[in-house]
């Protein structure tokens, strides 16, 4: 059968274009504040908790660096598919912030595509870091209409190499910038977003996806950049009323606890981030860096992926393997680049990470 041009195809499954998901983030003082209305958006986030987030914008100008990332990822990808004969008009499209997902989608619509994959820039399961993105593409496809593009979301990839090695550099990389301190006084701190506690207890098909997923990134980071030290994992940019439970610790608690405990040198990694997020920027680089200052610890934080060249070939095998799984159809095995063992799937079922009323909104701190 002939295809049209543009188009990948195995069998009877045909691909003509990629689309990049990601969160989005102001790129002027005047995008701020409705772009944090955006994000929270009938949900219950303290008004004085907005407030303080746009301060946060402001200190780096009202920018956030979410977008040119993502347009760095998309460059680098459009030379990682040419050089790997993937012929796939590519796209881009956030949740909250320009280019919105229902006018990318539109304009895929206008160049004739008809089916897509989408890799989102979260490599977890929940509500906020999953379920919600597929909403989202649901309710930009129905904006859009009838002859709104098929988008199927990648799988998660929270162990596949091409994520772990690059945060496992980062640290070695930051141990190099310590001052010299006895290892058994120097401790890796590993960080993501903090969710509602029911939210992450909600995660997955049988609840506590997020935290096994994050758990299993952050013992394989740790075995391969540095297995002789102990490590945490704890969580960053809680938001939301008070009263409701979120993930615990919180990395500057955790920093409190752990100078009393003789602790003198930290490595920070935020492998819940595939880059370099305002909330990587503030909440680590400033707010948590700024705890250390304080405590008297040595502190250094680790890179992100961003655009490592072994994060882009990820994401141009993990189009290379859905392609491959849908070829060979239900019931097919097709080798998965893996080096965990918490399941992963190409498709989610309906009823993971619902989306309930849990008091808050997910990812409502908005710095990224």
């Amino acid at each position: 059968m002939e295809w049209p041009a543009g188009i990948w195809h195995h069998g009877a499954v045909g691909y003509d274009a990629f689309l990049l998901v990601s969160f989005g983030g102001p790129e002027r003082p005047e995008d701020v504040l409705p772009f944090l209305q955006n994000v929270t958006r009938g949900r219950r986030v303290p008004p004085q908790r907005l407030a303080e987030v746009a301060e946060h914008y402001q200190q780096f100008g009202g920018v956030s660096p979410i977008n040119e990332q993502c347009r760095g990822l998309l460059a680098a990808l459009r030379t990682e598919f040419a050089s790997h004969d993937l012929p796939l008009r590519q796209y881009w499209g956030n949740r909250n912030w320009h280019p919105m997902l229902a006018d990318t989608l539109a304009g895929m619509r206008d160049d004739g595509v008809t089916r897509a994959l989408a890799f989102v820039t979260s490599p977890y399961g929940s509500y906020s870091s999953c379920r919600q993105y597929l909403d989202d593409l649901a309710a930009a496809r129905a904006a859009v209409g009838p002859r709104a593009p098929t988008v199927h979301k990648l799988r998660h990839y929270h162990d596949h190499p091409g994520f772990v090695e690059p945060h496992a550099d980062g640290v070695r990389e930051a141990l190099s910038r310590l001052e010299p301190a006895p290892r058994e006084r120097t401790r890796l701190v590993f960080t993501a977003h903090s969710v509602p506690a029911q939210m992450a207890a909600w995660s997955g098909p049988d609840g506590g996806r997020y935290q096994a997923q994050l758990a299993e990134t952050a013992a394989l980071v740790a075995a391969a950049a540095a297995p002789d030290l102990e490590w945490d994992l704890v969580w960053q940019s809680r938001s939301g009323p008070e009263h409701v439970p979120w993930l615990e610790p919180d990395i500057n608690a955790h920093l409190t606890a752990l100078a009393a405990d003789r602790v003198s040198a930290v490595v920070v990694s935020p492998i819940g981030f595939v880059s370099d997020h305002l909330e990587v920027l503030w909440d680590l680089d400033t707010e948590a860096a700024g705890t250390a200052k304080r405590l008297g610890l040595a502190f250094a934080r680790a890179a992100t992926p961003g655009a490592d060249p072994r994060f882009v070939a990820m994401v141009r095998d993990l189009v290379t393997e859905r392609l491959a799984a849908e070829e060979v159809g239900p019931g097919g095995v097709v080798p998965r680049q893996r080096l965990g063992t918490v399941p992963v799937w190409d498709t989610c079922a309906s009823h993971c990470c619902p989306a309930r009323a849990v008091g808050a909104a997910p990812g409502a701190s908005g710095g990224r």
